[in-house]
C-alpha cells in the first residue's frame, strides 16, 4: 500500500493553515456594534446637495445630503438619500461627489428603510487590489517561500486581531501578554519560512534574545521618560468608553518592543540565513571564523535597518516637525515634548534590539551551524587530561 509521506516543510504550512483557519472562526468575545434592524451596504453616489454646507476659512461645518444607489444586499437598486455631517474636523469629515461609492448603514423597519447613514468612502474594493497585487508579486518572486510568508502574514494578522487586541481589553498583563505572542510569531514565522532545521533555530533563538533585550529596556526607560501610555492615539477613548482599568503605559512599553519584533526578526533570519550558506559552501570553515562572518554581516545589515526605524517612526510625525519649524520652536522643548520623546524612545530601544540581536544570531548560528574541528577537540581534550592530573597530583 502507497504511503503517503510529507515533507516537514509541507507539514509546517499544513499546521499554520489550519491555525489560520481556527483563527478566522474564533469568536473575540467583543460583539459588533450593530442593531437587528439595521445591515451595511455599498452605495454610489448619483447627486448631492451642499446647500446646507457652509465653510469657515478651511472647515468645512453643516450637514451634505446625498442621493445614493444600493449596491447590494436586499435593497440593491434602491434609491435613497443619506446624510453626510460634518463635524469641523478635518481628520475626520469627508466630503463625496456624484460617482463615488460610500459605505452606508441601512435602519429599517420591516421592509422599508427608515434612516441611512453615509459612514465614509467605500475603500474595500481598492483595498483588495492592492492585497491581490502585493500577493500576486510576492508570489511571482518569491515562489514557494513567497506563498509561505504570505501565510505568515495572514497569521499575524489574525493572531493580533483575534488574540492579542481582545485580550487586551480584557485586562491582561500588557507585557506579558505581548511577550508570549511575539515569542509565538517569532518561533512559527521563522520555521514556517526558513524550515525545521538549525539556520531556523539560530534565527529565533536570536531574535527572541533582541526582543527580550528590548522589552527590558523599554519598562526600564518608560519609567524614566515618565510617559504615559495615554499619548498613543485614541488610547483616552478607551478610557471613556468603560475601560477604565486598562493600564495605558504597560500597553505603550508592550507596543515598544511588538513594534520592533518584526526588524529583530528579518535582522536574525538573514544572519543565520547567510552563515548556513557560507557553511554549506565551505564545511570546513571552524566555528570562530562563522562567528566573525556573522559579526561582519551584522554591521552592514544594523547600518541601514537602524535608519529604517527612525524613518518608519518619525514618518508619521512629519506635520507634528513642520508645525515646531514654521513656529520656531527651540530644539530643546522639541526633545523634551512627549510626542517626540514617546518616538525617541521607540527608536532607541527599537536600535538597542537591532544593534543587540545581530551577535547574538552570530554566536549561536555560529555554535550550532558547524562542529568543532578534530584539532580543537584534541586539544581540549589534552587540556582537560592535564587539569585532571594537576588535581590528581595535588591530592596526592
Amino acid at each position: 500500500m502507497y504511503k503517503l509521506k510529507l515533507s516537514p516543510d509541507a507539514i509546517s504550512v499544513i499546521v499554520v493553515s489550519i491555525i489560520v483557519v481556527l483563527l478566522i472562526f474564533i469568536p473575540t468575545g467583543f460583539s459588533t456594534n450593530q442593531h437587528a434592524n439595521s445591515m451595511r451596504a455599498a452605495a454610489r453616489v448619483i447627486e448631492t446637495n451642499d446647500t446646507m454646507m457652509h465653510n469657515t476659512g478651511m472647515i468645512l461645518l453643516g450637514d451634505q445630503v446625498c442621493k445614493l444607489e444600493i449596491l447590494n444586499g436586499p435593497y440593491k437598486g434602491k434609491i435613497v438619500e443619506g446624510t453626510n455631517r460634518l463635524m469641523g474636523k478635518m481628520e475626520i469629515d469627508k466630503v463625496f461627489e456624484k460617482g463615488d461609492k460610500a459605505l452606508v448603514v441601512l435602519d429599517t423597519e420591516g421592509n422599508e428603510i427608515r434612516y441611512v447613514n453615509v459612514i465614509d468612502h467605500y475603500r474595500i474594493n481598492v483595498e483588495l487590489v492592492l492585497f491581490g497585487g502585493f500577493l500576486f508579486l510576492l508570489i511571482w518572486f518569491a515562489g514557494w517561500t513567497g506563498a509561505k510568508a504570505m501565510l505568515s502574514f495572514v497569521l499575524t494578522i489574525l493572531t493580533i486581531w483575534k488574540i492579542l487586541i481582545p485580550s487586551l481589553l480584557k485586562g491582561w498583563n500588557p507585557i506579558v501578554l505581548s511577550m508570549i505572542v511575539v515569542m509565538i510569531l517569532t518561533i512559527i514565522i521563522i520555521t514556517l519560512v526558513g524550515g525545521f532545521n538549525k539556520k531556523s533555530f539560530a534565527a529565533i533563538s536570536g531574535s527572541l534574545a533582541g526582543t527580550v533585550l528590548t522589552c527590558i529596556m523599554a519598562i526600564i526607560f518608560g519609567k524614566y521618560f515618565k510617559i504615559h501610555g495615554a499619548i498613543m492615539p485614541f488610547s483616552e477613548t478607551l478610557l471613556y468608553s468603560g475601560y477604565d482599568y486598562l493600564n495605558l503605559t504597560n500597553i505603550f512599553i508592550a507596543a515598544t518592543f511588538i513594534a520592533s519584533s518584526g526588524a529583530l526578526m528579518d535582522i536574525a533570519i538573514d544572519i543565520a540565513a547567510a552563515l548556513d550558506e557560507l557553511v554549506q559552501k565551505n564545511p570546513h570553515l571552524s566555528r570562530k571564523e562563522v562567528i566573525k562572518s556573522g559579526f561582519n554581516i551584522g554591521r552592514a545589515v544594523i547600518g541601514t535597518m537602524t535608519t529604517t526605524l527612525l524613518l518608519a517612526y518619525s514618518g508619521g510625525y512629519i506635520a507634528l516637525l513642520m508645525i515646531f519649524m514654521a513656529q520656531g520652536t527651540p530644539v530643546m522643548n522639541i526633545l523634551n515634548l512627549k510626542y517626540v520623546s514617546a518616538e525617541i524612545l521607540h527608536t532607541m530601544v527599537g536600535s538597542f534590539g537591532l544593534v543587540t540581536v545581530a551577535p547574538f544570531t552570530a554566536v549561536i548560528a555560529g555554535i550550532v551551524l558547524t562542529q568543532p574541528k578534530e584539532e580543537e577537540r584534541l586539544i581540549k581534550s589534552t587540556e582537560r587530561n592535564e587539569v585532571h592530573e594537576r588535581r590528581t597530583s595535588f591530592e596526592v
